[in-house]
Order: C-alpha cells, then structure tokens, then sequence
C-alpha cells in the first residue's frame, strides 16, 4: 500500500481529485469505481470544479457504483443514484448509458445481482474503484461476517445501520432494510483501488486495515493483498499508525 498523509479532509479531496484526473487523462474510457457517503463529496466536488474549467472530460468514462438500496427508486432522495446524480453525474458530461448503477427496484434479487456481475465483466472490469471505510471496516455494504462475500448479493443491513439511516427519512416512511452491494471479488479484481480515509474517529479502523490481521470481521483488512493499492488519509485518521 502507498499512504499519501493529508493535512485535513480537503486536502485529502483534492490529492484523490488527482489521482482519479490522472486515470481519466491516461485513459479517457477508463471504468471508474464510484462510492457514496460523506467521504468522497468533495472528490466529486473538485473533479466537477475541473470539468468546468475545461480541465476533464468525462464523456468517454464509464462507472460502476459499489451499491444501492434495495426497494428505492432512482428520483428517491436517499437513492444512491440520486446521490450521484446530486453531487457528480448532472454537473459533468458523462453519456448516461454509461452510468451503471444497481437497480434497487428489481424485486428478482438473483436476477439483479447476476445482470450486474454480467455487466461489470463485460466492461472488462473496473480501472480504479474508489472506497471509504466504514467504522467497522466495512466497504460498500460488506459488512463484518465469518468469510468474505465475493459476489454481487442481497445485504440484510444491521439494525444500527438501519436506526442510523433513520434520521434521513420523513417520518412514517419506510427505511430500506436490505441492500445491493458489489462483492469482495469484483472490488478486489479492480486495477487500481484508492482507499479514502477522513477523521479521528476512523484511526482504529485503519490500523486494524493496514497492520491487523486480514480477516473478514474487519472486510477491508483483504486489501492488503491487492497489489495496487493508494490511501489517501489526513494526519488524523493516520493518528494510530
């Protein structure tokens, strides 16, 4: 692994603002590997800032997100398509057949979870996935467990996944208690990986990813078996290292 210290979160955009400007340059129909959460807005932020500068085209790339709710539609407001279209995809010129994204309404679960291995493989795989880390060592919805889930699957989300998603949602409406998520295989087969790590809060985690054991009850503890692996993390989620 290569570990890139950053002085604070928007240091850290904008060094894998870099990284990911990089790939999209080398290769303009690079696959890129899209994830959500707080980590990389202001990736996304400054790649949009670039593209309006004329720095980035991003009309040839193609992307894979890691997961989806199952059970919202894509105009959902808590959709991780939504998220993407909000933050990246309405705000650059990305051709929209390019846009691959789990479709959380197909109620045929293996149906679903087959069309998107199918999908990734015939895209010939992802260039550079990009990851946060959850605060159990989760990546994308690949939570703790007793072995590693190498394929795109149906998630049961925990209960305090659930409750903390709670807050996002008007009150009386369902919360989404199951999920798509891209499994440990097709993160792993990806060329490139950059590893986005924000906070104090995340110091334990990424100490038990970088110097623990590799053991599916801490999931992105597999990482330090890809070959191409950059983390980018500010002086204080590296605190413990």
């Amino acid at each position: 692994m290569r570990i890139y210290e950053t002085r604070d979160y928007r240091d850290m955009s904008r060094k894998a603002a870099n990284v990911i400007s990089a790939q999209m340059i080398l290769k303009p129909d690079c696959v890129l590997g899209l994830a959500t959460g707080s980590t990389p807005i202001g990736v996304y932020e400054q790649l949009v800032d670039w593209y309006q500068k004329g720095d980035l085209d991003f009309s040839q790339v193609k992307t894979v997100n890691l997961d989806e709710y199952r059970g919202l539609a894509p105009d959902h407001e808590q959709s991780y398509h939504y998220f993407m279209d909000r933050h990246l995809f309405s705000r650059v010129n990305i051709n929209r057949s390019h846009i691959h994204i789990p479709d959380g309404m197909n109620e045929d679960w293996q149906e679903e979870c087959g069309r998107y291995e199918q999908m990734i493989e015939e895209l010939g795989g992802i260039d550079l996935q990009i990851l946060g880390l959850g605060h159990n060592g989760h990546i994308g919805f690949n939570e703790p467990d007793f072995q590693f889930a190498p394929l795109t699957r149906r998630v049961d989300l925990t209960e305090s996944t659930i409750e903390a998603n709670r807050r996002f949602f008007s009150e009386g409406e369902s919360v989404p208690r199951q999920a798509y998520t891209m499994g440990i295989k097709a993160i792993m087969s990806a060329r490139k990986i950059l590893l986005l790590v924000s906070g104090a809060d995340k110091a334990d985690i990424l100490k038990k990813v970088m110097e623990g054991p590799i053991t599916p009850q801490v999931p992105a503890s597999i990482l330090q078996l890809h070959p191409d692996v950059t983390v980018i993390a500010d002086r204080e989620a590296l605190g413990k290292l």
